[in-house]
């Protein structure tokens, strides 16, 4: 068993934060952990989500158990001190509810400091945890708090922006909307508070206060409204959420989940790439994104060894000396199904010095009159101009999805497909007759992967679910590339999203543009078949995760027909890894 410290009070520069300890017993210092969201610190895992909670291995069951934190029973078992803080405005702490805010990430480092500095820690503090958990490590990681000695993001985005509210400039509101609802609103302070907390309290009078619905309104910013009236990454919503991952200077282990296409992957792999840490890891796994932090191996042979390097000194793994691969991949080889654990268990790993690898060959695969993709550029269709394109309607969604696939030819023998795809488009959009002159266009992408008897092969998502091979997305009036930004990359243009990059988008006239798409790995068996499908909304595959707004996707500025120009070159560049 462990010491159990509740509602301790952390002072903060303006106000305080209520944290639950957890300490080794028999044990005078010890290095601590530190989470800090807004799932509340006292909700058992087993009643914010049963199911899960029951496919978690038993070692990670105790009395504190929480959703995607680290399990104090485990983690004071093997010496370490658990600190589970509710977030500013959650639980049981006091302020303003408004996620991943400046205030709020300010908050986080003091609590880092306050750990560090009490007499139970020996002044080390580690960060680990699942989702928001793993975001907001970035962030606070980026401001240096005393104490902070190393951290392991698992699965959580670095860019509030592009990896979760708006996917290539366009509202990903589903999730939002979803998570906020759900997740979010239902855990704000005062709104279902321990009764224990009153006998904790350094301000009675404030705790005694009246709840009321207007009060609470009051005291947060609501996320749905606020990422829909905000567009770019200058508005002061956005701006304020901004660092520089840059700043991010201590060891680090970034997990990234191959299924994550919609929220998580993009952030781990970019939080990776641009950190500063001279000590750092990027892991890839897959499954769901609930279960795998929990897995025995992932737990003994990647956490433990990590933290205790860092935390302990005790470095059995090479973490310190950098001899621990840098880049660990997970192959997706075969047809294993989904969400199965056990047959994910077939994925070979291969350790790798860099990420993107060195060696990638950047290939070009052309779209084609005859939707295919073709590794040399088509011959002239002798078409008038203006007439060899191939048309799509706008507006699609989940439920009547508007889209045109490209298939490869079968390939010739095993290739693996490892880093950043990215696609050149020429795009133009014109009128219904009698219909609202359009505006925009919103350009879905997805990579899928058809095996050698012509399935498609489908992979775990976030939620179990299943998912193509990865996705992009871009608004057109939003295209403005910045090639002299330091991340700039062929592979991986690099977009401000500022108000002032916005560009017209007038019906008739084509646009070249550079699309992103997510990072992705896939061994195709020979015989197997590449997939590149546009859409103009949603399709299979995005799970809770829609971009279906009435307002940020009106029909007055997006309805009509968009269309490929393929009088240009029009083509996908895959990231093929040579044997």
């Amino acid at each position: 068993m462990y010491i159990y410290e509740e509602n301790v009070s952390i002072p903060l520069s303006d106000g305080l934060i209520r944290c639950n300890v957890y300490r080794p017993q028999n044990q005078q210092q010890s290095p601590a952990i530190v989470t800090y969201g807004p799932y509340g610190k006292d909700i058992h895992y087993k009643d914010f989500h049963l199911q899960s909670y029951s496919e978690v291995d038993e070692e990670h069951h105790s009395e504190h158990s929480a959703w995607e934190t680290p399990d104090p029973g485990f983690w004071t078992a093997h010496g370490y001190a658990v600190v589970r803080a509710d977030e500013r405005g959650t639980g049981q702490s006091p302020g303003l509810l408004d996620t991943m805010s400046r205030d709020t990430s300010e908050s986080f480092a003091q609590v880092v400091e306050w750990a560090a500095a009490q007499p139970w820690c020996t002044g080390k503090v580690g960060l680990l945890g699942i989702s928001y958990y793993a975001g907001t490590q970035w962030r606070v990681a980026a401001r240096q708090p005393r104490g902070l000695a190393c951290m392991i993001p698992w699965e959580g985005m670095s860019d509030y922006y592009r990896d979760r509210c708006r996917h290539g400039g366009i509202l990903s509101n589903g999730f939002i909307r979803f998570w906020w609802d759900r997740q979010i609103v239902r855990n704000q302070y005062r709104r279902e508070r321990d009764k224990t907390v009153a006998e904790h309290s350094s301000n009675p009078a404030e705790d005694a206060d009246a709840d009321s619905e207007n009060t609470l309104r009051k005291n947060r910013r609501d996320q749905n409204e606020d990422n829909r009236v905000n567009r770019f990454r200058d508005d002061a919503y956005y701006a304020e959420r901004e660092y520089n991952l840059e700043d991010v200077r201590v060891p680090l282990l970034s997990v990234a989940n191959w299924g994550g296409i919609m929220l998580h992957l993009r952030g781990n792999v970019q939080g990776f790439m641009h950190a500063r840490s001279p000590l750092k890891y990027l892991r890839f796994i897959a499954g769901r994104h609930d279960l795998p932090f929990y897995y025995h191996s992932e737990v003994h042979d990647v956490q433990l060894s990590f933290l205790d390097a860092f935390l302990k000194g005790d470095d059995r793994g090479g973490w310190t000396t950098g001899t621990a691969p840098r880049v660990n991949l997970l192959l997706r080889k075969g047809t294993v199904g989904f969400n199965d654990p056990v047959a994910e268990r077939v994925f070979a790993r291969r350790a790798e010095t860099e990420w993107p690898i060195g060696r990638t060959v950047y290939q070009k695969y052309f779209l084609t009159s005859e939707k295919k993709l073709s590794p040399a550029p088509p011959p002239p269709s002798g078409l008038p101009v203006g007439r060899d394109k191939i048309s799509y309607r706008a507006l699609g969604n989940l439920t009547t999805p508007h889209a045109v696939q490209f298939i490869s030819e079968a390939f010739a023998e095993e290739t693996e497909i490892t880093g950043h795809p990215v696609a050149r488009l020429n795009v133009s959009v014109t009128p219904d007759t009698g219909g609202p002159l359009p505006s925009e266009i919103d350009l879905f992408l997805t990579l899928r992967h058809l095996d050698p008897s012509g399935n498609e092969v489908f992979y775990t998502g976030t939620a179990g679910d299943p998912v193509p091979l990865t996705k992009g997305w871009l608004r057109v009036s939003l295209r403005k590339v910045n090639h002299q930004h330091r991340r700039h990359r062929d592979y991986l243009p690099h977009r401000d999203y500022f108000a002032c990059d916005v560009l017209p988008v007038l019906p008739g006239e084509i646009y070249p543009v550079d699309v992103e798409i997510w990072p992705t790995n896939v061994v195709v068996e020979a015989g197997g078949k590449i997939v590149l499908e546009v859409s103009s909304g949603d399709t299979q595959g995005c799970g809770n995760f829609q971009h279906n707004d009435p307002t940020d996707r009106s029909k007055d500025k997006l309805q009509g027909m968009n269309h490929i120009h393929l009088e240009y070159e029009n083509y996908v560049v895959l990231p093929v890894i040579p044997t």
